[in-house]
């Protein structure tokens, strides 16, 4: 397929979720779907295999990176680990919302200190609020850890598109990041709440995680196209 003229406002985004646990692999997917996605998410699996390196292949690529590591511990140990990360050139941290404002803040300071060491721009912490995989979470817990992401000075949040209406009404500010995101007519596979781009992104979603809508594609240019073209008709 022809390399597709996309805007650096529809590739802003969308992040390409490299669950891969082979940076070969995944790097061949980050050149091949660059022209539709300007940041790479880099989970547990693919940081589990290649550690720093992976973060280091995919700037060197050009992509923003998502890193999503999903930290949850002592406030001290979450610093500690944010500072390295940091350190890193990445774009975006994930820690659990769930850890309390003090662990959050931890993080916050971490990743700060450990980009100033770098000469780096700090990095945004993500503070994940309810897993898609949850259907059932009472709203109130939303809520709490919605409030307290903006007390730690998070920069964003991850939720589900259900959750987009209250993330409006109590951090209109906060970035909202939106996994679980399925073109009509694609298997959800484990995702407990998954909508469609313009869904999500008509519901007020700054950035989308793509993954095996694209990646296990039979045609993945095709399905990233489809993407991108979705969510630059919904903004």
């Amino acid at each position: 397929m022809k390399s597709p003229d996309i805007s650096d406002d529809i590739r802003s985004r969308l992040a390409l979720a490299l669950d891969v646990d082979d940076l070969v692999e995944a790097g061949r997917l980050g050149r091949r779907m660059s022209p539709w996605f300007s940041v790479a998410k880099i989970g547990l699996e693919l940081f589990s295999a290649s550690g720093p390196e992976a973060v280091g292949a995919f700037v060197d690529q050009g992509y923003e990176v998502f890193l999503d590591l999903k930290l949850h511990d002592i406030p001290t140990t979450v610093g500690k680990a944010a500072r390295v990360l940091g350190s890193l050139g990445v774009s975006y941290v994930t820690v659990h919302a769930s850890g309390g404002v003090d662990m959050l803040s931890a993080a916050v300071h971490g990743l700060n200190e450990g980009a100033a060491a770098a000469g780096l721009p700090a990095p945004m912490v993500l503070a994940v609020t309810v897993l898609t995989s949850e259907s059932d979470a009472p709203s109130a817990v939303l809520e709490q850890r919605l409030t307290s992401a903006l007390e730690a000075d998070c920069g964003g949040v991850i939720c589900a598109a259900d959750d987009l209406f209250e993330v409006a009404r109590v951090a209109p500010e906060l970035l909202a990041v939106v996994p679980g995101i399925r073109p009509a007519g694609v298997a959800s596979h484990d995702q407990g709440r998954p909508a469609t781009p313009a869904t999500a992104i008509q519901q007020g979603a700054g950035i989308l995680v793509i993954g095996r809508a694209v990646t296990s594609a039979d045609d993945p240019e095709s399905a990233a196209d489809a993407i991108a073209t979705e969510v630059g008709e919904a903004i």
